[in-house]
């Protein structure tokens, strides 16, 4: 290798050394290189960017899944870091499992020097060195999820919330806070540009750019020529008893495999089954410390409780009476797995090979790494048919996809919880969003839902991707009953070493309420249990608040308070204010 022409400091290398970093270097100004092209907008990602650009904000843009919304938000970051030489972009998404592929897409265009992420995923070593860096504006990205909104960057000038539609944004426990909001409040504090974005957004945000206080951008259309998948309704009262796979829906799934395509099988439960019971006695898995029951998790022959994590291994025989006949109730991902492979074992992929199944949830991408593998399998084609939990449905760019299901998706359609429709559709709009992505395979591409009950107005927005339409209906319900975002919420939770006084507590609460000036603006309903009473041996209740004014409920909120504090009563471990509750 000939050194003449080369610095004093490489000619003093070794020859391995000096490839190592001749190699380096050609491979960052490959980098460099490549960090400067975009890729070719549509018409309209042109016309939502230019109009994000010329507009003071804040934004929603509505678009569609696979419309090229990253790609916007791309383009808005790097017109904004040329325009100025110190500014500084917050980009958030809901999910840690979302941020390594966005973080390498940003890092392609970027450089790693300018991005840094920030998440509950790293160590705190880890999480130092961002915050340095996003501190000293040494990194000029920071990509994280709802913790990220705190991040220290003192040229802030752009703002970014992907999916801000999903309740991962609002923090659940401790300080409770939406990050969506804040992002937005923080934005305005700091004359920094926001962006929210999603194909459903939460109708908070939908009616507030109704109002115009947010600016709506529309992407209708896929990039690409790509198009929406085609949704198929399986009326579940026609078919036989205990179906879990109508044949139509197998039928499918098979023509996908033989093809070479990928198919993904949609549940929201996680585990084998819910519940094991004896078919004796009729004792069920209950944890000892929470009023829920412990899933049967069979791949490790455990019972494991969701809330408290108190885990046993199965038993041989039913604790109660001895019976050895217990058997699993229900179905989650684990099971629903299994049962796959059986009904498609004499299905082959086009070379002759069996079948390729396999799980994504919580349990399967619990080590570091397992998420990565697993998705670049997919990615690469290695997976016919992808079973898990919402997980999969959010963000991911999977090209081979081409049909989506979901079973037992009902669940939520009569739920207590007035948010529960909301979520669903969106939860469902976003899974079909996952197929028909590859321009090639879009008219092929389809999502069957199989439910009890096909006539409901949800399914009939949901055929025709209609999310406008059922935002209207939803918020038109939504006014008639003064709920969010025609009224304002407040929840006062309790939790205490007994129900009784974890609601004696609550009950001096509603007494003081109405001792004070503003009591009269406001409705405090009655103490009730939490839907999940007990979790970890500590009872739980709550109480409602309810204003047509957030800044009369504020007001209420800040001369509570101090009240609050003072009647704390024995037996009462913490209480906490939810503002903008999620979950009622």
């Amino acid at each position: 290798m000939a050194l003449a022409g080369l610095p004093p400091q490489l000619r003093e290398l070794s020859h391995t050394q000096l490839a190592r970093r001749l190699a380096r270097r050609a491979t960052a100004d490959a980098n460099e290189s490549a960090n400067t092209t975009c890729l070719a907008l549509t018409d309209e990602q042109q016309h939502a960017l230019a109009a994000f650009e010329s507009r003071p904000g804040p934004f929603l843009l509505f678009g569609a899944t696979g419309s090229g919304k990253t790609e916007v938000y791309l383009q808005a970051v790097q017109s904004l870091l040329t325009r100025h030489a110190q500014a500084q972009a917050l980009v958030m998404v809901p999910e840690i499992n979302l941020t390594p592929q966005l973080q390498e897409r940003f890092i392609g265009r970027f450089g790693a020097d300018n991005v840094v992420a920030m998440h509950s995923g790293m160590t705190p070593p880890q999480r130092l060195k961002a915050w340095l860096a996003a501190h000293t504006g040494a990194a000029r990205i920071v990509l994280g999820t709802r913790m990220a909104v705190y991040a220290s960057m003192p040229r802030l000038a752009l703002i970014v919330v992907d999916e801000e539609h999903d309740p991962s944004y609002k923090q659940q426990e401790g300080a409770r806070y939406s990050a969506r909001d804040l992002a937005v409040y923080r934005g305005k504090l700091e004359g920094a540009k926001v962006l929210l974005g999603s194909a459903t957004p939460s109708l908070e945000s939908w009616h507030a750019s109704e109002r115009g206080r947010y600016q709506r951008l529309t992407m209708a259309t896929r990039v690409g020529a790509g198009q929406l998948p085609a949704v198929r309704l399986i009326d579940m009262n026609l078919q036989p008893a205990k179906t879990v796979f109508s044949g139509a829906l197998l039928d499918a799934i098979g023509q996908r495999i033989a093809r070479g395509e990928q198919s993904l099988v949609f549940l929201n439960r996680r585990g084998y089954a819910p519940v094991l019971a004896c078919t004796g006695c009729g004792w069920k898995s209950e944890c000892p410390n929470c009023s829920a029951y412990r899933v049967f998790h069979k791949i490790d022959r455990t019972l494991r409780c969701h809330h408290c994590g108190f885990t046993e291994r199965v038993p041989r025989a039913c604790p109660a009476c001895g019976n050895v006949d217990i058997a699993p109730v229900g179905r989650g991902t684990e099971r629903l797995e299994e049962h796959l492979l059986e009904l498609l074992s004499g299905v082959r992929q086009p070379n002759g090979q069996p079948v390729r199944v396999a799980r994504m949830d919580a349990d399967t991408t619990r080590l570091k790494g397992a998420l990565e593998s697993q998705l670049a399998q997919v990615h690469a084609g290695e997976v016919d048919v992808l079973v898990g939990t919402q997980m999969i449905t959010k963000g991911h760019d999977f090209r081979r996809i081409t049909l989506v299901a979901a079973i037992n998706a009902d669940s939520a359609l009569f739920s207590s919880d007035f948010r529960a429709p909301e979520r669903l559709f969106s939860l469902l709009m976003q899974a079909a969003g996952r197929a028909g992505r590859d321009a090639a395979q879009a008219q092929a591409s389809e999502m069957w839902v199989q439910t009890w009950y096909p006539r409901h107005p949800l399914f009939a927005a949901l055929r025709t991707h209609d999310y406008p339409s059922f935002a209207a209906v939803q918020l038109k319900e939504r006014e008639q009953a003064s709920m969010p975002p025609f009224g304002y919420q407040a929840l006062l939770r309790a939790d205490g070493r007994s129900q009784e006084a974890a609601q004696a507590f609550l009950v001096s609460a509603a007494a003081t309420a109405s001792e004070l000036d503003k009591a009269g603006q406001v409705t405090v309903y009655p103490a009730v249990p939490m839907p999940v009473q007990r979790v970890a041996n500590v009872e739980r209740a709550q109480m409602l608040v309810e204003c047509s004014s957030r800044p009369a409920l504020q007001r209420f909120l800040a001369a509570w308070h101090p009240r609050l504090q003072a009647i704390r009563e024995k037996g009462v471990i913490r209480w906490a204010v939810d503002v903008d509750p999620l979950a009622i």
